[in-house]
């Protein structure tokens, strides 16, 4: 009677760790999609106005998180670029992000390692580290698509901040505000 006991006990553990590892073995390479905000960092996004002179691309939205809330300073650029993405691949690598980014508008930077594909909501994309030369700010660039319109989103982190700052701006970007804001935008 013993041994069937333990048996039955060493069998559940087994089929418990089996079913966790089914779980998240297939997640571990899913690409990033922020639905909480992890760590210290909570948050508060205020609309400001877009600081930009007018280009082809017309205005964006251009939002701020204080160091109260952020560890220092944020400044978060988003923007619709229709008709600009890739119909067939999107953003499918760092050269695809870099040409469909606003890199343009903080000037010179030097990447800070390799990006990453991303999720926002039913769009895929990339996002990659930037140290932006000439100040201390580092800069985080976005750029995801549906079809061959697509949102490009930079966001400045001044000094101070997290280094890491992507799960914050990737949640906001996924929240319903923005997804709503995305889908008028690119008349989805």
């Amino acid at each position: 009677m013993r041994l069937t006991t333990k048996f039955v006990a060493i069998s559940g553990a087994t089929a418990l760790l089996c079913a966790a590892a089914a779980v998240w073995i297939p997640r571990s390479g899913e690409p990033a999609r922020a639905t909480a905000v992890s760590g210290e960092v909570r948050p508060v996004w205020t609309e400001t106005d877009w600081p930009f002179a007018a280009d082809p691309w017309g205005k964006g939205k251009a939002f701020r998180c204080t160091a109260d809330n952020c560890g220092g300073e944020v400044q978060l650029y988003v923007r619709a670029k229709l008709g600009f993405c890739n119909c067939a691949t999107g953003v499918a690598d760092d050269g695809d992000l870099e040409q469909m980014s606003d890199l343009a508008l903080i000037g010179k930077a030097t990447p800070i390692g390799a990006g990453r594909e991303i999720i926002v909501g039913p769009m895929r994309g990339r996002s990659r580290a930037y140290r932006v030369e000439g100040n201390r700010n580092a800069a985080l660039l976005l750029a995801f698509n549906q079809r061959c319109d697509m949102v490009a989103a930079t966001a400045l982190v001044g000094p101070g901040a997290p280094a890491s700052l992507e799960p914050a701006v990737l949640a906001f970007l996924n929240s319903d505000l923005m997804l709503k804001w995305a889908e008028v935008a690119l008349g989805l």
